[in-house]
């Protein structure tokens, strides 16, 4: 029986279009099949902020920070916390990411017409020990035209490809089957689903028109993580995290099913690590909603207030920005699903930025005057119109209001006025004194010895409750699901392995799908900019490695 492709690759989003465009590059041919619509092509690396871990790069040596290879891998290994046998791939493959981010990364984009923006973020500051969770040094790099610039130039090769007669796209094709023959995985099967006008991002519909059965002499999976599909997470949800919160916002959209993920596992796949999730705690509901229960998060400077559903602050180190999984863990702990940051408008405008593309027009425009005037406002507009129409934001000029406010927000009126003003009195009153005994002051202070901080990130320390700093601001703080940090496991050539430790014959996995690399390369937790990256380098390295088999 004939091969209709050289190699399959199923589902187009960055991973897979970076596998695309190494085939191609190799002179084999594809077939690029995705459930949704063409629309949607780089699925959710098109909402993404575009940031990237990269170590020792012009960027941070311009900032004055000091980086190297040795410091990154200290600092993943620590985050990822490793303690499994089946931690075996991921940790090689972790090894091998860090070599690529302080190494050929940056160039590698760099030819592509990639570029970055000249201040460099630090994401995920950990606070514990050095050997401990958390980047050292300021690592995330943001994408100039944040994702859509970054899935721009792997979609120009992919499209090149289909121009010379190499790529064939097959839009609105759900996989449900992987078949062998001879032992080896040749053929794929599906539903072909109704076409779809349905806008990026929303729903495209799932009525079934026919069926397909497609085969190539290698099939790459890229289909990504499970995020959308509340039921899978829930089903997934770790015991050490506790019950899952009865309500959650969504970071992707619901195509983000993880479906193809148990299609695999039926053909002989191991999946391992799928209690391993990485899901935000800053998560607010969007006002201008694109998908169901569309969840924004906010990316916080270190200053805010963070006080759980009944007002008491939250331990050290948990700070805005310190440490995502510890604080959803004790978030998880406290019975209540939702927190609070407590700041104000001098804050809020020199220290939130929204995650997504969409949410930042400058960034994602390439306008350097966008991003000029955004440095000037009082606040951004993203974030004033979330200040104006978000469900979860309070905005007053007096406390009492804001505790009013907050309460009527919740189920039950969780929040006393006369306790959070001593605790928010007696934090103002540390801001004072140069010995301070509160360690977030002490952060925010150390913050701003960082020059990228005090430029655009961390306001200068103040008291919250001064009248001229005003006014006071509260936002509610929900659970945002977005990534799975397990799955396919694979090799160090993206070959999916099945329970025995074997390759399955014809099987490569990359992207979100295969946890980023070997089921799950980040471990327990992640250093942040690594979820873009893990998908480039999964993909290309699964690309190659389909290349050389079917050559």
């Amino acid at each position: 029986m004939a091969y209709d492709a050289d190699v399959i690759v199923i589902g187009a989003g960055l991973a897979g279009l970076a596998a695309t465009a190494e085939l191609v590059d190799a002179g084999r041919s594809v077939i690029l099949l995705d459930q949704e619509p063409e629309q949607s092509i780089g699925g959710q690396a098109h909402w993404s902020f575009g940031g990237l871990f990269l170590v020792d790069s012009p960027e941070q040596r311009r900032m004055r920070i000091r980086d190297n290879h040795a410091l990154a891998l200290q600092d993943w290994l620590g985050t990822a916390g490793f303690d499994r046998p089946e931690d075996h791939w991921p940790r090689r493959w972790a090894e091998a990411y860090v070599d690529f981010a302080a190494g050929e990364k940056r160039s590698w984009l760099l030819r592509q017409g990639v570029r970055f923006f000249p201040v460099v973020g630090w994401a995920e500051r950990g606070g514990y020990d050095a050997t401990g969770h958390g980047n050292s040094v300021p690592r995330f790099h943001i994408t100039w035209g944040t994702g859509p610039g970054l899935v721009a130039p792997f979609e120009r090769r992919v499209r090149a490809g289909a121009a010379r007669g190499l790529v064939r796209f097959a839009f609105r094709h759900r996989v449900t089957g992987l078949e062998r023959t001879a032992g080896a995985v040749d053929t794929v099967t599906g539903e072909i689903l109704a076409p779809s006008a349905a806008e990026r991002g929303t729903a495209s519909g799932r009525e079934a028109t026919g069926s397909f059965s497609l085969r190539a002499q290698a099939v790459v999976v890229t289909s990504g993580g499970i995020g959308g599909n509340h039921d899978l997470v829930r089903a997934h949800w770790p015991e050490r995290l506790g019950t899952p919160p009865r309500k959650l916002l969504s970071g992707v959209p619901a195509h983000v099913d993880g479906l193809m993920l148990d299609v695999a596992g039926a053909a002989g796949a191991r999946l391992v690590n799928r209690d391993r999730m990485w899901h935000y705690t800053e998560g607010i509901e969007n006002w201008n909603p694109i998908w169901a229960r569309h969840g924004i998060r906010i990316l916080p400077g270190p200053s805010s207030l963070w006080l759980d559903a009944t007002g008491r602050r939250l331990p050290v180190p948990l700070f805005p920005g310190f440490d995502t999984l510890g604080t959803l863990e004790h978030i998880m702990r406290s019975g209540h699903g939702h927190t609070w940051f407590v700041l104000n408008q001098r804050i809020i405008g020199k220290e939130f930025t929204l995650s997504g593309s969409e949410q930042n027009p400058d960034l994602t425009g390439k306008s350097v005057r966008g991003v000029v005037d955004r440095a000037r406002a009082d606040v951004p507009a993203p974030v004033k119109a979330f200040m104006d129409q978000g469900a979860d934001f309070v905005v007053e000029r007096d406390l009492a209001a804001l505790v009013r406010g907050m309460n009527a927000l919740t189920e039950e009126p969780l929040i006393d006025e006369e306790a959070l003003r001593r605790e928010i009195t007696a934090r103002d009153r540390e801001v004072a004194n140069p010995f301070t005994k509160d360690l977030q002051i002490t952060a925010i202070r150390g913050s701003r010895r960082y020059l990228g901080d005090r430029l655009i990130r961390t306001a200068a320390p103040h008291r919250i409750l001064d009248p001229a700093a005003g006014p006071l601001v509260a936002v509610r703080l929900n659970i945002l699901t977005r990534k799975s940090l397990g799955g396919l496991e694979t090799d160090l050539s993206s070959r999916v392995l099945t329970d025995g430790g074997d390759p399955l014959p014809g099987v490569y996995a990359a992207g979100e799908a295969a946890g980023f690399g070997g089921g799950g390369v980040h471990g327990y937790r992640s250093l942040e900019g690594t979820f873009l990256g893990g998908c480039l380098f999964s993909g290309r390295t699964a690309g190659r490695a389909a290349a050389r088999e079917v050559g």
